[in-house]
């Protein structure tokens, strides 16, 4: 009997971040506050069957992403197995601890294929607060530069400047000229969205830099295991050299403490992304494949 595939609702959000925990890899795609802010852009679904939720991407091409909930505890085989013969269901995004496990039970009738662009980048992150010796010089000295040059303010991101941390993201797309860029566009929405219902999403985190009263740099973030800080959304006015350095290490340095790893997204194969995530010296990817598994499985 198909699934019931149903819109991504708010109101659902503790149910899911349960089955969510019971993961036993927790990638950036599969959190709450990233399925709901993205899914009018990539046409997201899901469909609840104890005790898993399944995901359905309708745009711009149809795809399942990988089943949310307790992996260890589920009989693949018989969920998944369906008829050999058929033409075969494919799976993107799917975390490497899933995609080793689909791989060892149903052997070569899984074709597993690496998916670079969509890897997790993670970092340490007390290297990112202390920006210690050569490798980060450049980073701390534009970090040093900032802090000599601007009179600034630190500030967590409370609900009284989220009409702050909305306008400038609206200046920053007339910089960036984010319609003219199907990426920037819709990373644009999926901010404004997060941003109009703050104070209805659970678990968000996020820090402000203040030039003279004028907000120049926010970052919107969760905590999304209990070592690893996941970032969201990291915006810098350029007028102000540094900014992005100094949003990043103050906001580590404030809200980060308690976290080991944080977790900056993936680069969704955008050199001059790849360039900019690899700068900061990543410790280790939570790589993500693609996975063909045998039969057709309708959902």
């Amino acid at each position: 009997m198909p699934f019931d595939f149903e819109p991504i609702r708010l109101e659902r959000q503790t149910e899911y971040r349960r089955l969510f925990a019971a993961c036993p890899q927790k990638a950036s795609d599969y959190s709450f506050l990233n399925l709901w802010a993205w899914a009018a852009e990539y046409g997201l679904y899901w469909a609840w069957e104890d005790p898993l939720v399944w995901i359905k991407q309708t745009r711009p091409e149809v795809f399942l992403w990988a089943p949310v909930g307790p992996w260890e505890a589920i009989d693949w085989q018989a969920r998944l197995g369906g008829d050999p013969s058929g033409r075969g269901t494919v799976f993107i995004r799917v975390p490497q601890k899933l995609a080793e496990s689909w791989q060892s039970i149903f052997g070569k009738r899984a074709v597993v294929a690496e998916e670079r662009g969509d890897w997790d980048y993670l970092y340490a992150v007390s290297d990112l607060i202390e920006l210690k010796g050569s490798r980060f010089h450049k980073k701390k000295n534009l970090l040093n530069q900032f802090t000599k040059k601007y009179d600034y303010v630190y500030t967590e991101l409370s609900p009284d400047l989220i009409a702050r941390a909305r306008a400038m993201q609206s200046d920053w797309c007339t910089w960036r000229d984010c319609e003219s860029s199907a990426i920037l566009a819709a990373e644009n929405r999926a901010i404004a969205r997060m941003l109009m219902h703050w104070e209805e999403l659970t678990g968000l985190l996020g820090g402000a830099l203040l030039v003279e009263g004028a907000m120049v740099a926010y970052t919107v973030a969760e905590g999304l295991t209990d070592d690893t800080l996941l970032i969201h959304f990291e915006k810098g006015d350029t007028d102000y050299k540094g900014a992005y350095q100094a949003i990043n290490q103050m906001f580590l340095a404030h809200a980060g403490q308690k976290f080991s790893w944080v977790n900056r997204e993936q680069d969704l194969g955008d050199e001059n992304l790849r360039q900019a995530k690899l700068s900061y010296l990543p410790e280790d990817f939570l790589r993500k494949y693609r996975v063909t598994l045998p039969g057709p499985f309708e959902p």
